[in-house]
C-alpha cells in the first residue's frame, strides 16, 4: 500500500495493481486518445479495403495517409484535457502546443522526408543491376501528411473528444 497524502496530493490508499486496472479505464484524455487513433487507423483500413480491394493490416499500425492519427489522436487528448481539467488550466495549454509541434512535423518535415524517400528508391531503381547500390531495400515513402490529412484527422480527434466527453456527461449525471 501508498499513501500519497504525504506528497502534497490528496490522500489515496491502493495498491498498485487494483489501482492500475480499475483507474486506467476512467482516464477520460488517454481513452478519448486511443479511441481516436483506433479510428483513424481504421478508416485508413477500411478506405484502403473499399477503394482498391485490398486488405492491407500494416495500414492499422503505419503511419501516413488519410486522416493522420496523429493529428487525432493529439487533437483528441488536448481537447479531453481541455473539457476534464478546464481550457484555462495549464495542462491544456501544454497539450495543445505538443500538439500544434505534432500536426506541424507531420505536414512539414516527415512530409518532405517522404518526398525524398520517393526520390531516392527511384534513383536506386533506375541504377544499372551491377551497381552496388541496385538491391538497398526500398525505401518507406509513406511518411507524413498533406495539410489536408492533418486537417481531417484533428476533426476527427475533435470529434472524438466531444463525444467521449458527452457520454462520460452522461454517465456521469445518470
Amino acid at each position: 500500500m501508498v499513501r500519497l497524502g504525504d506528497f502534497g496530493v490528496s490522500t489515496v490508499f491502493f495498491s498498485p495493481s487494483s489501482f492500475v486496472t480499475s483507474r486506467i479505464f476512467h482516464n477520460y484524455p488517454l481513452i478519448s486518445a486511443l479511441m481516436a487513433f483506433s479510428l483513424s487507423q481504421s478508416l485508413k483500413f477500411f478506405t484502403a479495403w473499399f477503394k482498391e480491394r485490398r486488405c492491407d493490416l500494416k495500414l492499422l499500425i503505419g503511419s501516413g495517409g488519410m486522416p493522420s492519427s496523429h493529428s487525432a489522436t493529439v487533437t483528441a487528448l488536448a481537447l479531453a484535457i481541455g473539457f476534464q481539467d478546464g481550457f484555462d488550466s495549464s495542462l491544456f495549454a501544454a497539450s495543445t502546443v505538443f500538439a500544434s509541434i505534432v500536426m506541424y512535423d507531420a505536414s512539414g518535415v516527415r512530409l518532405h522526408a517522404g518526398k525524398q524517400a520517393e526520390i531516392l528508391n527511384q534513383m536506386v531503381y533506375e541504377l544499372p543491376p551491377e551497381h552496388p547500390l541496385a538491391e538497398t531495400s526500398p525505401l518507406q515513402e509513406l511518411l507524413g501528411h498533406t495539410p489536408l490529412q492533418v486537417v481531417v484527422g484533428a476533426i476527427l480527434g475533435f470529434t472524438t473528444a466531444a463525444i467521449t466527453h458527452l457520454i462520460r456527461l452522461t454517465f456521469m449525471l445518470s
